[in-house]
């Protein structure tokens, strides 16, 4: 073989070899960018992925993201149900077909509650803070014999935290994963069980709590006794100023019998020295030996209400009385209002002493 036909040879391999290795080169470029295209669409098609979004939801205050990987309709739906059964197992004061009645009722105020709790929890995830939900009227006060922010504590989401996400148990398009929570109050963890399900476009959502009756089961009889505990507690000072309020108001009332505006200056002086040395310092000392009395945690809700009672009370008489002092009748409608707000926290106390699972209020039903 001449040099010339050689060197034609050798060129000839090195371009075959060449080709070769760029080849190879090419074929694992694009096998390396499907595993990881393949990798990746997996991940973000997984329910390990949809918990994690949902804790960067919560941390970054995405209320939308949040949505997108919670079925807060189905997840709502199903913890009222749970709910509102666990609130008659421990309402002892119900007969079978009162308490019949009421299921029904409850079941008519679905919708609007529901709703409102979601509301309220994507104003939590947006805000960091729990809000109570606006512009619906069943969820203000007591107008279907409901009282919402009872029943929002009652849900025992807003002193539920998160702990951890545990195992994974995965079917075809749905899965169960476990969450350890802690009440906040009673410092008991729990294993959470939510339901997930794939939707069409792949991406996973939490759909229900398939134990959230078993955690409130769990959870409720320890605050039932710090309660029963709090209330053994305090009963005597409860009693003694409940006997001195009952006669101040008997007092008021024989004052007060020509109403605002229309006060004598010996009516005045006489409401007003009633209200500034008798009723509210007897509120004032009230409190503090209530707030001597030592709180088991579970009974803090019940203290905090009760407290919030009595500084509205005594802001409300401090209204009255500026009205007095200026016959200025947009002062005592103020103390009105904090009359009634006074006496919705008052209301919601004897519910939570009686542990009643609707307002005393409640409506006639059909």
């Amino acid at each position: 073989m001449d040099d010339y036909t050689w060197k034609k040879t050798i060129r000839r391999r090195r371009i075959h070899r060449n080709r070769q290795v760029f080849g190879l080169v090419v074929l694992f470029i694009i096998t390396a960018l499907a595993g990881t295209i393949w990798y990746f669409y997996n991940q973000r098609h997984s329910p390990e992925y949809a918990l994690k979004e949902i804790q960067t939801a919560v941390e970054k205050q995405d209320a939308d993201a949040f949505r997108h990987y919670v079925n807060l309709d189905l997840l709502t739906s199903r913890a009222y149900d749970d709910l509102t059964a666990d609130l008659f197992s421990y309402d002892a004061t119900l007969t079978a077909a009162t308490k019949a009645s009421y299921e029904k009722f409850y079941i008519m105020v679905k919708p609007q509650l529901t709703n409102g709790t979601e509301d309220t929890i994507l104003r939590r995830v947006s805000s960091g803070s729990w809000t109570m939900p606006e512009g619906t009227d069943i969820l203000k006060g007591r107008q279907l014999g409901i009282d919402y922010e009872r029943f929002l504590e009652r849900t025992q989401m807003r002193h539920t935290s998160f702990v951890s996400f545990g195992k994974i148990t995965r079917d075809g398009t749905t899965a169960t994963a476990e969450m350890t929570v802690k009440d906040d109050d009673t410092q008991t963890e729990f294993t959470l069980e939510l339901a997930m399900e794939q939707a069409a476009d792949g991406h996973w959502q939490v759909t229900y709590l398939k134990n959230y009756r078993a955690y409130l089961d769990a959870v409720t009889p320890l605050h039932n006794n710090d309660i029963a505990q709090y209330i053994d507690s305090t009963k005597d000072i409860i009693s003694a100023y409940n006997e001195k309020f009952t006669a101040y108001k008997q007092r008021f009332t024989a004052l007060s019998s020509t109403g605002p505006g229309s006060f004598t200056a010996a009516q005045k002086q006489g409401l007003t020295a009633l209200l500034q040395q008798e009723v509210i310092p007897a509120l004032q000392e009230r409190q503090q030996k209530l707030d001597e009395i030592d709180i088991p945690s579970g009974a803090r809700y019940l203290a905090d209400q009760r407290q919030q009672s009595t500084e509205l009370t005594i802001e409300a008489w401090q209204h009255f009385l500026q009205g007095l002092a200026d016959d200025n009748p947009d002062e005592f409608a103020k103390g009105e209002s904090l009359h009634k707000e006074a006496l919705a926290r008052d209301l919601r106390v004897d519910d939570i002493i009686r542990h009643t699972a609707v307002s005393r209020n409640i409506p006639n039903l059909p």
